[in-house]
This record gives C-alpha cells, structure tokens and sequence, in this order.
C-alpha cells in the first residue's frame, strides 16, 4: 500500500504517556546534569597580588594598544603611559619574581605531571562522565520501553533523505516520512533543545549538547590552565615592540572636537 492511500491514527495517549514524558526527562536530566557540573568544578586557585600584578600590566598594554587607532587618551597621557609601560617591560618591574638576573637559568619547562595539570584533566574527566552517562541511560530507556513507538507527525513536507533519521527503529518503507519514532525524538530533542538550555541557564551552560560530540576528557590537559606557568618576560618584551608599532597608529578621537561640532551644526564651511 502506498503512504498516499493510508492515513495513520495515533492515540492520545501515546502523545501523554510516550511524546510529552520523553521530552519533559530530556529537559530535566539537561538542567540536572548542568548543576552536577558546577557543583564538580574546583574553587580558581588564589592568586599572589605580585602575579596579579603581572597579569594586569599586560592587560593594560593590550588595552592601549588596542585602542591606539581611535584613543580617548590626549598625546601627552598616551605618550607617558607607553613610555612607561616599554620601559617596565624592559627593566622587569612587573614580574613577579622581581627583575631577571644576568646569570640566572633558564626557565625548566613545564612537568606534564603537574598536580594542576593533572587536577584539570580529571576535572574534564568527570565533566565528560556527567555529560555521557544520562545519555546513556536516557538512549537506554526509551529503547527498552519505547521502541517501535511512532510519536508525532511533522507539519511540513520531506523528501525521503529524511526517512532514516526521522524513523529510527522502526523498518516500514510504505510509511510517510513525517512520521517521527521515538528513538529520532529523542535525537531530536538531543539537538533541539540546546536554545531552551540558553533561555533557562544562559549561553554558558553546560547541558549544551553539541559540546558532547567534540569535546575530549584530555583536552583540558592540553590546553592552558589559568594558572598555567607563562613566561612573562617574553611576553613583555614581545608587548614592548607591539607598543611601539602601534605609536604609529595612534590618533586621539578628541582631535579638532571643536572645529567638527561647529561644522556639525553649520557654524563653519565644510572642509
């Protein structure tokens, strides 16, 4: 029999007790293992005010620079500041350690063994265990009790690439491909429920589901902690001829204010 010829009809509760339970556990298990996920995360290590200091020096220098095209500084504020913050940089006054010595040796490179290394990767471990286990057990679930379930019917129109998506677990090739077993609900609602996440929780959640697709338990032990050992003194005298580059470009937004309001109100010919 062809799909044209045949007209399906669900019962009601079918929609009750199979589409409305799903959907409702989906969320909830999101929102759920969201907050299991911040009650996981590890308090940010303190800082010593030195290495605050440190970091914010070059904060202050990216900002001036950045900001160097359209400056809000006059001349004389913007050339002191750069000054002083090359000259900084040179002499090490920011460093935490203090000014580097003459004869002290280099840096060792950072152990892969480090216990704040170490403490990011289980940390990302137990992020990833979270994230997978109740879809595990959500998949497990509806193929136990659910499956061969046809659920809703979409309201629009499909080719028949949709076909294997959409009718998950469910082998009938004479069925209108609108029709959505409850295995792809769930798949879609896997998916389709990330902008719900945002509206409840806020863009930075962690029941956003692709993320669970790409992210690795490791990646936290390669990428840089915060308080991953940096060396500052490279990096300000990298800082330092980025200053001096952007010198070049540097252009107070204040230039001749008064002479472009007048010409904004009519008060003096175009230029």
């Amino acid at each position: 029999m062809s799909s044209s010829t045949v007209s399906l009809y669900l019962d009601p509760q079918i929609r009750d007790w199979v589409l409305f339970p799903i959907t409702l556990v989906m969320i909830l298990v999101g929102i759920l293992r969201h907050y299991v996920v911040v009650l996981l995360q590890s308090p940010p290590k303190k800082q010593t005010p030195e290495a605050i200091r440190e970091q914010r020096a070059l904060i202050r220098s990216q900002v001036l620079r950045a900001t160097s095209a359209n400056s809000p500084a006059p001349p004389q504020f913007y050339t002191s500041i750069s000054q002083h913050l090359s000259q900084a940089f040179v002499a090490g006054t920011y460093l935490k350690d203090g000014p580097p010595k003459g004869d002290a040796p280099a840096a060792a490179p950072p152990n892969p063994m480090d216990p704040a290394a170490m403490d990011g990767m289980m940390a990302g471990m137990k992020t990833q265990m979270v994230m997978m286990v109740p879809q595990m057990v959500m998949m497990g679930w509806i193929n136990f009790f659910f499956q061969g379930f046809v659920l809703i019917k979409l309201p629009f129109p499909l080719t028949l690439g949709f076909k294997s998506m959409l009718q998950r677990g469910i082998e009938t090739p004479d069925m209108d491909v609108r029709w959505v077993s409850s295995l792809s609900w769930y798949f879609l609602n896997f998916f389709g429920l990330n902008g719900l996440y945002r509206l409840i929780l806020g863009s930075d959640n962690s029941a956003d589901s692709s993320r669970d697709m790409t992210a690795s338990p490791f990646a936290a032990a390669g990428a840089a902690a915060p308080g991953a050992p940096q060396d500052f003194n490279k990096l300000f005298k990298v800082e330092r001829d980025n200053l001096e580059f952007s010198q070049g470009l540097y252009s107070w937004v204040g230039a001749e204010v008064e002479d472009r309001v007048l010409r904004k109100y009519g008060k003096l010919p175009p230029a």
